[in-house]
């Protein structure tokens, strides 16, 4: 089968394919022919060494999958011709996956496999941050930074699913106008306009109850400083380039919380947790209250590509790789 390899750390070009042949699935382990790749920013991280988990080189990115059984191991309930989506961290980009039981969950006939694909890790942590980590209510204000990207776009969505007054802000016309289409109550351009007075204007002086930050850098202490009194600030990443710095002063004063999400961590410590949260997402979506966005697919040798386009941010929603 064939594969994207990663040899060494570097960025995009430095990616080849090579055909490789996997093992049959061991115990608990579940071989899935893969129907859709989703592509993600930890993605473009990890074949530079620069993500929070380092795999052993060579290795295969793609951290998130949608297909069918092609073989399951000693023990394990799946059968061959199963759809399945599963968490993979590696190994995504290509033909064949092998990924534990654990990993996987039975794909509803009505959801497709490239939104399947495109939902795990960006509605995952979007889901998970704001249910589990601000335990958002119906009624509060969710500012989201970075509103037009794939987990931007999913904590748009899925606030608006949870009855939140939902803020998008994005950088160009284009990518708010997207943002609205998903259920954004209001829209700020960060890039025409001053952050701070923009959330000054939006809520009335009285700042969101909760921030989904996924960009850092330079925008996280204007939009810390802007949080409603008891708010929640929820760390996503960092797909500005730089890791903010906040004085501690700050949450002092409002009587704010700064609070860590990794859904990758979550799946690890709480996998009965997950997989609960994942077939409750993937029942929305069947329902329609969910909407993943699937703004282009790629093909496999086109993957330096699509990694190229996610960190120029040239992205929108979620792009998915189509062996």
């Amino acid at each position: 089968m064939r594969a994207v390899v990663c040899e060494k750390w570097g960025g995009p070009e430095t990616l080849g394919i090579q055909d490789l042949t996997l093992p049959e699935p061991g115990p608990g382990e579940v071989k899935i022919r893969v129907k859709a790749a989703g592509v993600n920013f930890p993605d473009v991280l990890i074949i530079q060494g620069k993500y929070q988990v380092k795999p052993d080189l060579p290795f295969t990115p793609g951290a998130e999958v949608a297909g069918t059984v092609l073989a399951a191991g000693p023990g394990v309930a799946f059968a061959p011709g199963d759809r399945v989506a599963a968490f993979c961290s590696t190994g995504g980009f290509a033909e064949e996956v092998i990924v534990p039981e654990r990993a996987c969950v039975t794909l509803p006939d009505a959801v497709g496999f490239e939104p399947a694909s495109a939902f795990l890790l960006a509605y995952g942590t979007a889901w998970h941050a704001l249910r589990d980590r601000a335990h958002l209510q119906p009624g509060e204000t969710l500012l989201v930074l970075g509103a037009a990207g794939g987990v931007g776009l999913a904590a748009v969505d899925i606030g608006r699913a949870m009855g939140a007054r939902v803020i998008a802000a994005a950088s160009s016309p284009d990518k708010l106008a997207l943002c609205q289409t998903y259920g954004a109550d209001a829209v700020l351009d960060y890039e025409a306009e001053d952050l701070r007075g923009g959330i000054a204007r939006l809520t009335g002086k009285a700042g969101p109850d909760v921030v989904f930050d996924p960009v850092g850098d330079r925008f996280a202490e204007p939009a810390f400083r802007s949080i409603a009194w008891g708010g929640r600030y929820l760390v996503i990443g960092f797909a500005g380039g730089g890791i903010p710095a906040l004085p501690f002063n700050l949450p002092l004063l409002k009587g704010a919380s700064i609070v860590g999400v990794f859904w990758g961590g979550f799946t690890k410590h709480e996998p009965e947790r997950n997989r609960d949260a994942v077939r409750d997402m993937l029942a929305w979506i069947g329902e329609g209250r969910l909407r993943p966005l699937v703004s282009r697919t790629y093909r496999l040798d086109e993957v330096p590509q699509a990694l190229a386009d996610m960190a120029a941010r040239r992205v929108v929603g979620k792009i998915v790789i189509v062996p």
